[in-house]
């Protein structure tokens, strides 16, 4: 991806950090019918390889999966983003030399992937993914309350992805390359809504106003 130097983060916990908040990603591959994309969510294990492993499963009646063992993939994971206007600029005021543009963070992950359809790989990739969503949940759901043999015949309709991560970016794109009138301006506009609040933080920490 286009990477200028201002917007690049290469803390391994913070783009990890992203990843397990925003863990549905779009998983990209080619084939011989040329790109397909699928949104899967993923299980980071940082256990195992220098930058760790993705794990998911898609239904075995997607087609991607036919051509993905031992291909070249991406993994693309988007955390907050939000539009800017140039009202929220404090020097549109001054010079009106402002134009819209667009605050975003996001990890790509680049890997080869490997298919499993072996129950022993299955199962816990379903139960930790299972796990990590209901944690938060008052009455957590497991794996293990549905009946085992309905489990085990919807684990017939799966196969599961391993993606051994080769390269992991990130790109945190968040008014560091404005002057410090602006950042500071773009942050009181967007903590006034719910919606872009996560961003404004994320523009003080990276625009180091605190």
């Amino acid at each position: 991806m286009y990477l200028p130097p201002l917007f690049r983060e290469d803390r391994l916990e913070v783009l990890h950090g992203l990843i397990r908040s925003h863990p549905l990603g779009l998983l990209i591959s080619h084939g011989s019918d040329g790109l397909l994309a699928n949104l899967l969510p993923f299980v980071l294990e940082t256990g195992e390889g220098e930058r760790g492993v993705l794990k998911a499963h898609m239904a075995r009646a997607n087609p991607q999966w036919r051509e993905l063992d031992g291909e070249a993939v991406l993994v693309v994971f988007r955390g907050a983003d939000a539009y800017v206007s140039p009202s929220l600029y404090a020097t549109k005021r001054e010079t009106g030399k402002v134009v819209p543009t667009w605050n975003y963070v996001m990890v790509q992950a680049r890997g080869r992937a490997r298919l499993h359809d072996e129950a022993g790989w299955l199962t816990p990739q379903l139960e930790a993914l299972t796990a990590g969503r209901e944690a938060q949940r008052a009455q957590p759901w497991s794996v293990s309350d549905a009946p085992r043999d309905y489990v085990e015949a919807q684990k017939k309709a799966i196969v599961g992805i391993e993606i051994g991560i080769a390269v992991l970016e990130g790109k945190w794109k968040v008014s560091q390359n404005q002057p410090e009138a602006n950042r500071r301006s773009v942050v009181a506009g967007f903590s006034t809504d719910e919606a872009t609040r996560e961003m404004a933080g994320l523009v003080r920490t990276y625009g180091k106003l605190d």
